[in-house]
């Protein structure tokens, strides 16, 4: 005789037979894995998303982890472990550093992209591309939602969530700081720790932690904790990427960097020959020569998307040499009118990346502009790298609009200099007849 069990899952019956094998039991187990909803977690091994992780497996989700190597120094092996501890069904490290150099970090480079005047942007370059690969995970685990782990107060949330509903209009986000069950259950990072500790999910952090950071090829930032505070200085031990002034050594570095239609090619040590023609390697290259002299700090206070202010410290070193290099081979290459004209776009271009519309129709709009902008731009520049300093002592171009015979003051070069008379005088008009008017109205 044959016995039937019926459990109830949700709104389906689901029957277990005794006596005939396991083969139902079987098929009822993967019925019920099969009714879970999967997600695809932006992981970073960290204290928050860790966190995250379980709390979403607690509330019945199937979870697949996803860590985006964009460069940071990071142990993917021991994270992707730690994801599966945790409980992840699925967890996939994927190697983005190519793909972010050269479709994410040349574009910003050719663009001179640099918000609010100082800031070159490395996480926000780096939120786009991870955001993309996580929604082609998605719909290759046909997965029906996607999570992060930015908060309610950053820029981040902003840049994943408006990344995933461009790639795919019809994806479903979970947020957990926004949402008011998580919130009700942590307050802050103690009461992540504790969960963490509850539950046997092993963090690096502790409650007393001074800032954190959050690392990319492009560069190292820090915030919060003790630089919450505005007068508080960085201590020496914090950097990562870059040495100290009184560190970096007392012989200037001079490098070549050539250039291609606004891309860095090539760069070359003069020191010691070293030279590198890959963008990875170029990048890398450029990170490790420009840290060790001391290149890239900055210590700002920014304006969030969302309207609030926050402190940041960041590292960005190859960026740095390569933002300082290409300014000059423009001023070589390119056409006055196009360049003031394209100046005049920068900060908007700037603004888009930082608020996290790099897919938008407007974005496509300006990275066709700005390319068109650096068909001429091709060429070398020479620069000394010393302590903190990015200095230009060179350049030269095959495309170069410079004339040393037309500049020069010791030679005529075929410029009529009677020819300024008429010059002034036709932009003079305006000015005299704005003075006259002055003039007559008594002022």
């Amino acid at each position: 005789m044959h016995f039937l069990y019926k459990c109830f899952v949700s709104d389906i019956n689901v029957y277990f037979c005794f006596g005939w094998g396991i083969r139902f039991k079987k098929q009822a187990f993967c019925l019920i894995a099969a009714m879970k909803k999967k997600v695809v977690l932006a992981y970073s091994g960290g204290l928050d998303t860790s966190v995250i992780l379980s709390w979403l497996i607690g509330k019945g989700f199937d979870v697949v982890a996803f860590i985006a190597d964009v460069g940071q120094n990071e142990n993917f092996r021991e994270a992707k472990q730690k994801a599966s501890k945790i409980g992840a069904s699925k967890v996939y490290v994927e190697d983005l550093k190519e793909e972010f150099v050269t479709d994410f970090v040349f574009p910003a480079i050719r663009a001179n992209a640099v918000y609010e005047g100082r800031y070159l942007l490395g996480t926000s370059l780096a939120r786009p591309l991870i955001a993309k690969k996580q929604i082609e995970i998605a719909k290759k685990e046909n997965a029906e939602f996607v999570s992060h782990g930015a908060t309610g107060k950053g820029n981040d949330q902003v840049r994943f969530e408006l990344a995933y509903l461009t790639l795919n209009p019809k994806a479903k986000i979970i947020s957990p700081w926004k949402d008011e069950e998580f919130l009700s259950k942590f307050k802050g990072r103690s009461d992540m720790i504790s969960y963490a500790k509850k539950k046997n999910i092993p963090v690096k952090a502790t409650q007393k932690a001074p800032y954190s950071t959050d690392a990319n090829l492009m560069h190292i930032s820090y915030e919060a904790g003790i630089l919450e505070d505005p007068m508080q200085k960085p201590g020496s031990s914090m950097f990562e990427m870059t040495k100290s002034l009184k560190e970096a050594p007392d012989r200037e570095t001079i490098i070549e960097i050539e250039f291609k239609n606004g891309n860095p090619v090539k760069v070359k040590n003069k020191n010691d020959g070293t030279e590198k023609t890959k963008p990875l390697e170029m990048f890398q290259y450029m990170n490790k020569i420009g840290g060790e002299n001391g290149i890239g700090r900055i210590d700002i206070v920014e304006n969030r998307f969302v309207g609030l202010k926050s402190r940041g410290v960041y590292e960005t070193p190859a960026g740095t040499v390569l933002h300082v290099a290409h300014r000059d081979i423009e001023g070589l290459t390119m056409d006055r009118e196009v360049m003031h004209l394209r100046d005049m776009l920068i900060p908007k271009f700037a603004q888009l990346v930082y608020n996290g519309f790099w897919y938008s129709p407007e974005m496509e709009f300006l990275k066709a502009a700005f390319d068109k902008s650096q068909q001429h731009v091709s060429g070398n520049v020479y620069l000394s790298l010393y302590k903190g300093n990015c200095t230009v002592i060179g350049r030269d171009s095959k495309e170069s609009l410079y004339s040393q015979n037309l500049s020069s003051m010791d030679m005529p070069g075929g410029y009529n200099q009677k020819d300024a008379l008429g010059f002034i005088n036709l932009n003079s008009i305006r000015l005299k007849m704005n003075s006259l008017r002055e003039m007559k109205n008594g002022n």
